[in-house]
């Protein structure tokens, strides 16, 4: 009998020993797939930087070099640094370009989320008669191509008086960003809870109140999020811009570097200089508001 339960009790250990070794042969395959998955990823997101950061690179190597220099040798380092690229192109007119597109794209930004957290704010805290036809009144706007509505617009913005003004382009930029950034902060807004409105709504404040002082300061991570978004479509417009300014002194950058562009000859290492110059403003405000960007963007899309 002994020896029967002995016999009994190796095996039992033996099963539970092949069981281990099972679990532990499951688990490093399973760990070796998901570093392989993991790697696969790291290498396409390497691929999706490197297809991105080279032509940026290309055109900061190059705007140092003369014109000369670019068709000679377009691969390699400057062999003397022209910083003078820079302070040509200033003065020579991006300075008034860069203080255009700076006005533009604030007021389109500061319009266009103003506009949108209040339409965002009447579809998600009032009962208003046909809400949910206003809300795809609103999202249908994101089906319209710009570019389909050229001349129905030009003539418009002739009727309106403010062809070759700053508001033929801010107006424009802001009817068009709209309908998104509505959807992003309503989505936003549908996940404050409602016992701090209720409370408010106690302590004698107003709508307008609530909606200053409780739902603004809580939103300012999708706040952010559509500056971003407005502020990357309202600087890199380029096709309004040269239909509807046609004065040099209102000139945004995109359409205002066209200058540097002539006929006969173009000195392509000052242009270069012009266009990194172009690029600075958009990449400082997405590194300075890329945590509100991206917890915007997660938090908003929790409802819709």
């Amino acid at each position: 009998m002994k020896l029967v339960e002995s016999q009994g009790d190796s095996v039992r250990q033996d099963s539970k020993l092949a069981e281990r070794v099972d679990l532990n042969l499951k688990s490093t395959k399973s760990k070796s797939g998901f570093s392989l998955v993991v790697g696969l990823i790291f290498l396409f997101l390497l691929l999706y930087f490197a297809a991105i950061a080279y032509p940026l690179i290309w055109m900061i190597i190059n705007s140092f070099k003369t014109t000369a220099a670019i068709f000679n040798d377009s691969w390699g380092l400057p062999k003397e640094w022209l910083f003078s690229n820079y302070t040509t192109a200033w003065e020579q007119g991006v300075s008034s370009y860069f203080m255009n597109s700076l006005i533009i794209t604030g007021g389109t930004c500061l319009l266009t989320v103003i506009v949108s957290a209040l339409c965002a704010y009447g579809l998600t805290r009032f009962q208003i008669k046909g809400g949910k036809f206003l809300l795809l009144f609103v999202s249908a706007g994101l089906m319209f191509s710009p570019q389909s509505s050229l001349i129905p617009l030009y003539e418009l913005v002739q009727k309106l008086g403010i062809f070759d003004t700053y508001w033929a382009l801010i107006l424009t930029f802001t009817a068009y960003r709209i309908p998104l950034t509505v959807l992003l902060i309503r989505a936003f807004f549908l996940s404050i809870p409602k016992e701090l409105e209720e409370s408010a709504y106690l302590d004698g404040a107003n709508s307008f109140k609530v909606f200053t002082k409780i739902f603004l300061p809580m939103s300012r991570p999708i706040l952010f999020t559509g500056v971003i978004l407005t502020a990357y479509y309202a600087w890199n417009e380029f096709l309004f811009s040269i239909l509807f300014i046609q004065t040099e002194d209102v000139k945004p950058i995109t359409s205002g570097l066209l200058v540097f562009k002539g006929a006969l000859s173009t000195n392509w290492g000052v242009l270069m200089a012009g266009l990194v110059i172009s690029a600075i403003p958009l990449i400082a405000v997405f590194l300075m508001m890329q945590k509100y960007f991206v917890r915007g963007l997660a938090e908003g899309s929790v409802k819709g």
